[in-house]
């Protein structure tokens, strides 16, 4: 029996290698935006066992190049006051439905900008955003999580409306920023009235 030469087996092995890392670097490289929208379902599910370890990605703003975030530790300190230091700047900001600026942005928009202060590009759009990271119980919640609204009070729906934590000052004391469509960037308790009941999820976004 002829043996396959040796070399043209080697050339076939080598290319296979180079399109799985070639597929695989693309992959980590940036954050894939959602094709289409789904109806969320209110939920405390905790983060999987896979999500609790190791360490999760996303793309530099600035560079392009991967930021990565090796540990809880690591995030709360050096990522989560800069973001929300930096939303603070926009308080008093007026909302403007897409907006971007300190003449007006909107909630989704605020989140962008405070997140490109440590390098990171969220998508745009507050239910896009909603699919970034992990879900947390609202009783893992910490600042630089966010947390996201339907419509109507009560309901499960789509996600209309985005906020960054900004501190845990107790069990029924969450305080969030945001871009309010009545009355601009502010903070605001998610255990008021009006946004409990509206309230549908947290995401850890690293």
């Amino acid at each position: 029996m002829q043996r396959p030469p040796v070399r043209t087996s080697l050339i076939r092995v080598c290319l296979l290698a180079g399109l799985i890392t070639v597929g695989g670097a693309c992959a980590s490289s940036k954050f894939v935006a959602p094709a289409s929208r789904s109806a969320v379902k209110r939920t405390t599910t905790s983060r999987s066992t896979a999500s609790r370890s190791g360490s999760r990605t996303g793309t530099s703003a600035k560079t392009g190049s991967t930021l990565k975030v090796v540990n809880s530790t690591v995030y709360v300190s050096q990522y989560a006051r800069e973001v929300i230091n930096q939303a603070r700047t926009y308080t008093g900001t007026p909302y403007v439905s897409g907006g971007n600026t300190y003449d007006g942005i909107d909630c989704s928009g605020l989140i962008c900008a405070a997140f490109s202060s440590v390098g990171l590009k969220m998508p745009r759009i507050s239910w896009q955003q909603s699919e970034v990271g992990y879900e947390v119980e609202v009783a893992e919640i910490r600042p630089g999580d966010l947390v996201f609204f339907v419509p109507e009070s009560g309901k499960e729906g789509y996600v209309s409306h985005a906020a960054i934590v900004t501190e845990v000052r107790g069990p029924n004391d969450i305080r969030f920023i945001h871009a309010s469509s009545s009355r601009g960037v502010r903070e605001d308790n998610l255990y008021s009235t009006y946004f409990k009941g509206r309230f549908v999820k947290a995401l850890r976004p690293f």
